[in-house]
Order: C-alpha cells, then structure tokens, then sequence
C-alpha cells in the first residue's frame, strides 16, 4: 500500500533524540529517510542507554526506539569527496534534517545555502537547543536544561522539596513535533509555489509554547504560580487536583470533579466545609491531606469502581511495564516490534496515529551503521567501483552482522 509520503526522499544528518524522533515520524508515513551517520561510530545514541545494559547485548534501546524505518549510510563528512557525493544525492532529495550545534554543518558545506545551491527546491530543517543566534548561541541545548530554564520544573513536584524534571525527553519529543509540522508545512507550499525553504526549530522556544497557557495566566494575571507541599497536580490548580494513595499502597489521579461529588464517594460528609472554590484552593495542602487520609481507606480497585461510577474524572498511577499491559493499549495495539539483525526482536511503541487510506507502519528495523551505504549510493547513480574506492579509503563505514 503506498503511504502518504512514499517519494519523498530525506537527508537526515540529525543524532541523538529531536532529529530523529521527528524523521522516524515521517518514516512511519512512507519517507524514504536514509540516515547519514558518522564513519566508524555512528550515531551518538548508539553509544547510550538505561541500566547500564544492551538490548540484544550490544545494542542501545535509545537508538532502537528512535531509527526504525529508515536506511543509514556512514559517512565521513570532513572528506571533500564524501561532500561532492552528498550534494549529488541532494539534487534528487526533498528534504535535509540536522540538529547540529548551530554553525557545525554550515562550516563543513553542509548548511541551507550549500543545498539550496544544488537544489532549489530543497526544504532545510535545522534542530537546536536555542535557535542561531542570541546570548545563549553556544550553550548545551539539553533537554532537562531547557525544561528548567523555561519554568517547567519550577512547576513540578512538591513545594517542600526541589523543582523536578519531567522522567522524558519532553522537550525533545515536543522539538520533533515542531520540526514535523513545519517540514509537512513547507513540502505543501512548495506544492503551489515550487519553493524550497528554510525551517528553524529549537528546544526553548517549542518548550516556552508548550507552556503557553501558564504564561499567558502568570503574564496576564499577575500572580505566580507557587508549587503546593502536598503535591498537587499544577501549581495552578485548586483541590483536590492531584495524586492520592490508596490502601494497597498504590496511587490514584483525581482530576476536576465535583467536590461534593467526590466527598460523597469518599463517605467523608465532614469534608463539606471546604467546599468552596477559594477555599479549595487556599487550603490546597490541608484539602490535600484531608481527602488522602480517606482515599487510603480504599483499595485501588474498589475506589476507581465507585468513582468513575459518579463520572468522577480519576486513573490508577501506572508504571511503564503495567502501561503497556493496559488495556486501552493493548486494544490500540500501541505496542509492537520489529526483528533487528544484532539484537532480535525489538518491542517498540508503534505509530501513533491512524489514517485510513495511508496508515503508517514500521517496515524497517533500526539501521546498524552504514548497514545501506552500498544500496543507497546505487540508486543515487554512483558506479560499483566508486562505492568500493569509498569504503575502502575509510570514508565510509559499513557494519555488517
């Protein structure tokens, strides 16, 4: 079945997390994402990984959740002659995706105007932590940085203790998000106008929109937002807002819901008093205390019975490994794998939309290095001998099982 981006072809310089995220998303849809990696190690990421161990015993799980579907080709691109093929390749190619540092490609030739010189309709995107210019130019764009330097970490956890980091890659993940829709976004104007462009991503600016109706409130209304001791779930949000144990030692989320309501199903009439929204929210942490006292009453099971009975807006708190086991998910089917040459079968999260005419699908493991360097430069027109000179010179690298 072809897929809605099947004949687009994409240059993908990008490691690490953003880049890739973004151009394994439009992998699912049907691009042809051929990855250009570094000669000898690769990617970055195929260097780290959780728990100090290796799926398949040598290969990273951060590299195999983000590379599906996509071919690699290794390359040394300091070389002059490995520049000459790329620009070649990129007469042919729809789009180029980079997260470099910014002015670490422009510098090797590699920048929007080298592309755009070969190929005017080309469309660029280049990923950083803080855009191309301006104070913070040459600072690491890392994630967790980001997401404390914009205020979200400020906004989590408990007031009695130190602001706390989302457990992801948020700001990447939402990075990735922007450099899809901007490259979708350009791949149709250049439909109706036949045009190339430039497109600029980075990590604060995607993660300060991210975080737009906590500006515009704190920006409009003058006040800012204090992180409560008992853990509510936004510093901006009254009781009963939050996270709650249960008698099993297991956690509940309650979100907005009556507070009547929710008394009511608790059996805690005494809890009447504080049934005011200013109340509720100046008394957030005594609220907070009040109503965990009760829900620790409950078992997990039983508590949900009865609230979602009352429409009560309530989930248990799960872990990755009960996550995947849900059963909304598994109905989803949001689960799946691939079978990878190194490490064998690899349970990845699948795609996550659905379209009825071109559904996405993964159809490639994630690449070993250079693992189509020889396929890719033939369909590009270079000759057997020439691509045997390349590899041989150690201009690029090939990894085979």
């Amino acid at each position: 079945m072809e897929k809605a981006l099947s004949g687009v072809t994409i240059l993908d310089f990008s490691h690490l997390l953003q880049g890739p995220f973004a151009t394994q998303l439009l992998a699912d849809l049907g691009a042809d994402v051929i990855k250009i990696e570094r000669a000898g190690p690769g990617d970055l990421f195929r260097s780290m990984t959780f728990f100090a161990k290796w799926v398949g015993g040598s290969e990273s799980p951060n590299f195999l959740a983000w590379n599906r579907n996509k071919r690699s080709i290794a390359l040394n691109l300091k070389s002059r002659k490995v520049h000459s093929i790329i620009m070649e390749m990129a007469k042919k190619a729809d789009v180029v995706v980079q997260n470099f540092r910014p002015g670490v490609l422009d510098r090797l030739g590699y920048g929007y105007e080298d592309f755009k010189a070969v190929n005017p309709r080309i469309v660029y995107c280049a990923g950083s932590g803080y855009g191309e210019e301006g104070p913070y130019l040459d600072r690491p764009g890392q994630d967790m940085l980001i997401q404390g330097l914009v205020g979200l970490q400020t906004n989590t956890g408990r007031g009695d203790g130190p602001p706390i980091p989302a457990g992801s890659g948020l700001a990447d993940q939402i990075g990735a998000m922007n450099m899809v829709y901007g490259i979708l976004a350009a791949l149709l104007w250049r439909e109706k106008s036949g045009k190339g462009q430039k497109i600029e991503v980075n990590l604060m600016a995607g993660m300060l929109a991210h975080l737009g109706q906590e500006y515009c409130a704190v920006l409009n209304l003058d006040e800012d937002f204090v992180r409560p001791n008992s853990g509510i779930g936004h510093p901006g949000m009254q009781a009963p807002f939050g996270v709650y144990e249960t008698r099993d030692g297991r956690y509940v989320s309650i979100a907005m819901s009556p507070f009547k309501t929710l008394y009511t199903v608790l059996e805690a009439p005494h809890l009447a008093s504080y049934d005011d929204l200013e109340t509720l929210f100046k008394k957030r942490d005594e609220v907070w205390e009040k109503v965990n006292a009760e829900t620790t009453k409950f078992d997990m099971d039983d508590l949900l019975e009865r609230m979602l009975g009352v429409d009560i807006w309530c989930a248990p708190v799960q872990d990755i490994r009960a996550a995947s086991e849900d059963a909304q998910v598994v109905h989803m089917k949001m689960i799946s794998s691939y079978e990878h040459p190194k490490a064998g079968t690899v349970k990845v999260v699948a795609p996550a939309i659905r379209m009825s005419e071109t559904p996405p699908s993964i159809d490639r493991p994630a690449p070993m290095v250079g693992e189509h360097g020889r396929e890719i430069l033939a369909e590009f027109g270079f000759a057997a001998e020439e691509i045997d000179a390349l590899e041989a010179s150690g201009d690029m690298t090939i990894e085979r099982v």
